[in-house]
């Protein structure tokens, strides 16, 4: 939400360039890692005073803590880029246009996620993976490029920096995000760093209700339409991750497929989420945002409902057709609720209307994560308490033991069925809960 707000202050490209920098410094650090061996057979006898800090450089360089690291960073630029990259586009269009741009944006974000792993897998096979990170270079540049020659300079709003404020929100998010990490193990570290990241989010509010230009406007909830939306999202994430995380898992497990099983199965619900999004897009453009939104939502219930009664023995064409649904069907809220969002606010906040609209997603995913992980792991537990270890007793048969195998292996299987079932239900649940924020969402056509 930071970079969001940020880009109203600083200006558009400005903030977007930080972004894309720091995205290619994390994707140059990361292609980086094994690079320094050569350091190795430099004769640092000639360079006594800094010879502890060559022969770190090649060690710190090779190590998982390093890709983890330059990965973070990554990230970090990336995940402002959408923000910005929403804004840019509700700069571009008025209001009651900006339906199907927004959809086309969310399409492409989309699409990413489907295409990157396939990507991965093609340069890996020719170069060393590395060259998947050095690829995002020239790209990054040429993105850039088209930035500055395309789009117009933006008016940017004089006001000051909330420094200490941003301070407060980046702790708060990453400290609930590293206990919410460890909630299938409870312990003094989790609520730690819970009352922690609740202690940071407090100070900030406390600081945003004091100054009268806070990093994030509290003020924005204030309109019912933007914190609808931004309810929407959080259980949209929730949904949403539920269902990611279950499907490869499943596929994996119960229905004993190989890893690329579980990511061809569940390619086939993320392929169509960008085709929902530009759909979505065009309904908004003549229609209530709540059309597309409902609809999505329904259809996504229906279809995790349907999946919940899957077992071992699913097949084709009863797997695929609720996966496309259900996809369809996510794809379908990502131009409404981004929109709902934006058209909420006056031009001065679309940066920070962006920025929180696209954190909310991700808030929600942690807290489904989370969720399924602490919720899952007492479940599977309960439902392992009735099985009896296949042990041998004194005098029985081969075929008795053969038996009682087959009896283990079967209860198992039944149980994982069970707890896959509970997660789908669990996610339908969620995505029909969504639906009731979604009747203050918008209520007037964009266009009137």
């Amino acid at each position: 939400p930071i970079m969001g707000r940020l880009s109203d202050i600083l200006g558009r490209r400005t903030v977007y360039t930080i972004a894309m920098a720091v995205f290619v410094i994390g994707s140059t650090g990361t292609a980086l890692t094994g690079s320094f061996e050569w350091l190795y057979e430099i004769p640092v006898s000639r360079f006594s005073s800094i010879a502890p800090i060559i022969l770190a450089i090649p060690e710190i360089t090779s190590t998982i803590e390093w890709v983890v690291s330059t990965r973070i960073l990554q990230a970090v630029g990336a995940g402002a880029l959408v923000p910005v990259s929403i804004a840019m586009v509700s700069d571009l269009f008025k209001a009651n246009q900006r339906g199907v741009p927004l959809g086309i944006a969310g399409a492409a974000a989309e699409a990413g996620a489907v295409i990157g792993p396939l990507w991965g897998g093609v340069v890996t096979k020719f170069l060393d993976w590395q060259w998947v990170f050095w690829l995002n270079l020239p790209a990054a540049a040429a993105v850039l490029l088209g930035i500055y020659f395309m789009f117009p300079k933006t008016v940017r709003i004089q006001v000051p920096i909330d420094y200490l404020g941003s301070v407060f929100i980046a702790l708060g998010l990453c400290l609930l995000t590293m206990g919410f990490s460890e909630s299938d193990n409870p312990g003094k570290w989790m609520y730690l760093y819970l009352g922690t990241g609740t202690a940071m989010f407090a100070a900030y509010v406390a600081r945003a209700l004091s100054i009268s230009n806070p990093i994030v406007p509290i003020a924005l909830f204030r309109n019912i339409a933007f914190a609808a939306a931004n309810l929407v999202h959080i259980l949209y994430g929730a949904g949403l991750i539920i269902t990611m995380v279950t499907i490869p898992l499943m596929a994996n497990t119960i229905l004993q497929g190989s890893p690329l099983d579980g990511g061809l199965m569940l390619g086939r619900l993320t392929v169509v989420i960008p085709a929902g999004a530009v759909v979505g897009g065009f309904i908004c453009k003549n229609y209530d945002l709540r059309i597309p939104s409902i609809l999505g939502l329904i259809l996504c219930s229906i279809s995790l409902f349907i999946m919940s009664g899957w077992n071992q023995t699913i097949a084709d064409p009863w797997m695929t057709i609720p996966l496309v649904t259900a996809g369809f069907g996510f794809g379908l809220l990502i131009a409404p609720i981004t929109l709902a969002a934006v058209n909420s606010t006056n031009e001065a906040m679309k940066g920070a209307a962006s920025g929180i609209i696209s954190t909310s997603r991700f808030i929600g995913m942690t807290f489904g994560i989370a969720a399924l992980a602490a919720w899952g792991a007492g479940r599977f537990q309960d439902l392992l308490a009735g099985i009896e270890l296949p042990l041998a007793s004194t005098g029985d048969t081969a075929q008795q033991i053969a038996g009682k195998s087959a009896q283990f292996q079967s209860d198992i299987t039944n149980a994982g069925v069970n707890l896959f079932s509970d997660f789908y239900f669990a996610g339908a649940v969620v995505c029909l809960i969504a639906v009731l924020p979604c009747i203050p969402m918008k209520v007037q056509r964009p266009n009137s």
